[in-house]
């Protein structure tokens, strides 16, 4: 499966990433496509370790019964709901927060195992570095596909 620790496969999803432009619109969902780069950088922030949320009711109910769904080999629906933490509704600059992601993705892939979060998921506790990387890709993977890339 797909991950960001692969070189191949973050590097793909960078590749992806130079295809958007700040008039790339969005197949579905809300967000524009600053927005979706900025919310995809607060995800890679927490899997780097940057920021350490408290873990939600609604993750400890339910993380658990869902976890193999979102790590697993099927794509994330769209319109899946998104924490409110993680939601992005003010305006963005797109090259701003596309350089910003860009340094994300590199620092988490080329950071490895060795240097991903020992902090728990928000939603889904506690982690394996490989499981953030497959979690990550498939994340990056939904949103630019969201955007047509």
């Amino acid at each position: 499966m797909k991950n960001l620790f692969d070189r191949n496969d973050s590097q793909e999803i960078l590749n992806r990433i130079e295809k958007l432009t700040p008039e790339t619109q969005r197949l579905w969902g809300k967000m524009d496509v600053a927005q979706m780069l900025a919310h995809c950088s607060k995800l890679l922030r927490i899997a780097r370790g940057l920021e350490k949320p408290r873990r939600s009711v609604l993750g400890i109910l339910l993380g658990w019964m869902v976890k193999e769904t979102f790590f697993g080999a099927k794509p994330h629906p769209k319109n899946s709901p998104t924490d409110k933490t993680l939601i992005v509704a003010d305006q963005k600059i797109f090259e701003e927060e596309k350089r910003i992601l860009t340094e994300h993705i590199k620092a988490f892939s080329e950071g490895g195992p060795e240097r991903c979060t020992t902090h728990p998921n928000p939603f889904f506790g506690k982690l394996a570095p490989e499981e953030w990387a497959r979690g990550q890709y498939k994340h990056l993977d939904h949103h630019l596909q969201q955007f047509g890339v």
